[in-house]
């Protein structure tokens, strides 16, 4: 069991800094370094993992060398077990040595996960890792999506733990004091879904530890969702996610496609395009920082593949400050084993 082990915690843990792998996602090297100059010119500590030939000008920031990179349609199991001195596999080193306090990577998912599983180690009582996914709420701190995409296939007990790690994460990260959960499925009724939500759906209606259960929700529930965390299957979640991704994407370009086709639509965009600014600011994924791996014995933080130098700076701000208030301690202190 991880915890086991000595680790840095409060302000050793904060003195620490956030490795990140310097080769992740599709405009790696160049925007993940200035994403973490940016950070570090913040006062957030961070140290880059990457082959030094391909990382490049590092501007000025501490690089610690690996000679290997998992590419982001490569196999993650097979990844992460062939190529030990990849920065993926070496980030989850430094968090699991004491040598940084948490990872980011907006690299291949399944090997980011597997890495740290691997390598940093898995919660006492957790059976299965999740991800956790912000969900916008103009105007509010986010929802948060458990699981996004980390199982495909689940057992009730293993929604029940998500529900708990959601809760905790939902009240580390944006400070919700009593978050509410709910049960993502095709209707409201106790009733509805399959035989894995209807199961679910009785085991959380009967209590949980840490979990205010508030029932279903719908799909067209996610955005702007009445609930502080939404529990579903991986598959499902995943599933969601990107169609709510879309959703937002295709309904922004069709305000702005409108706006200046003619005088009046000219002048009005005028006037509009400064609130729409302001609005897609509150839903634009780049300002999140990133999903959150539940799980390991450490704080983990997956960035979106396409990720901006904007988007890095943010995951690395959510990393350095859930692992100075101990995320994954708090998430060992909760979870409860399956009944």
């Amino acid at each position: 069991m991880a915890r086991d082990r000595e680790r840095p915690s409060g302000d050793a843990l904060a003195a620490l800094p956030v490795a990140l792998d310097a080769m992740g996602g599709d405009k790696a090297p160049a925007e993940i370094v200035a994403g973490a100059r940016l950070a570090a010119d913040a006062g957030i500590p961070v140290v880059l993992v990457g082959p030094p030939e391909l990382v490049g000008d590092t501007l000025g920031l501490e690089l610690v060398a690996c000679s290997e990179v998992i590419a982001m349609a490569e196999d993650p199991a097979q990844g992460v077990r062939r190529k030990k001195d990849s920065s993926l596999v070496v980030a989850a080193e430094l968090v699991r040595d004491g040598r940084a306090s948490a990872m980011v990577s907006a690299g291949n998912t399944g090997a980011t996960m597997a890495s740290a599983l691997l390598r940093m180690g898995r919660l006492p009582k957790v059976t299965r890792p999740c991800i956790a996914t912000p969900m916008p709420r103009p105007g509010r701190a986010p929802a948060v999506l458990v699981d996004s995409g980390a199982n495909v296939e689940c057992t009730p007990a293993m929604l029940v733990q998500f529900a708990q790690m959601g809760a905790v994460y939902a009240a580390q990260r944006y400070g919700i004091e009593a978050p509410t959960t709910a049960l993502l499925s095709i209707g409201e009724e106790a009733t509805k879904g399959t035989p894995l939500v209807k199961e679910t759906h009785a085991l959380l209606a009967g209590g949980v530890p840490g979990v205010d259960f508030v029932g279903n929700v719908e799909g067209r529930d996610l955005l702007d969702c009445p609930a502080d965390v939404v529990v579903s299957d991986g598959f499902t979640g995943n599933v969601a996610l990107k169609t709510a991704e879309g959703a937002l994407r295709f309904a922004m370009r069709l305000v702005l496609g409108v706006l200046g086709t003619d005088e009046e639509t000219k002048a009005a965009g005028e006037v509009l395009l400064p609130h729409l600014l302001g609005a897609s600011a509150e839903i634009d994924p780049e300002a999140t920082g990133g999903a959150m791996l539940l799980s390991v014995d450490g704080v983990c933080v997956i960035s979106h593949g396409s990720s901006s130098q904007v988007a890095i700076e943010n995951a690395l701000r959510v990393a350095h400050d859930l692992a100075k208030a101990d995320l994954s301690g708090r998430l060992a202190e909760r979870i409860t084993a399956p009944g």
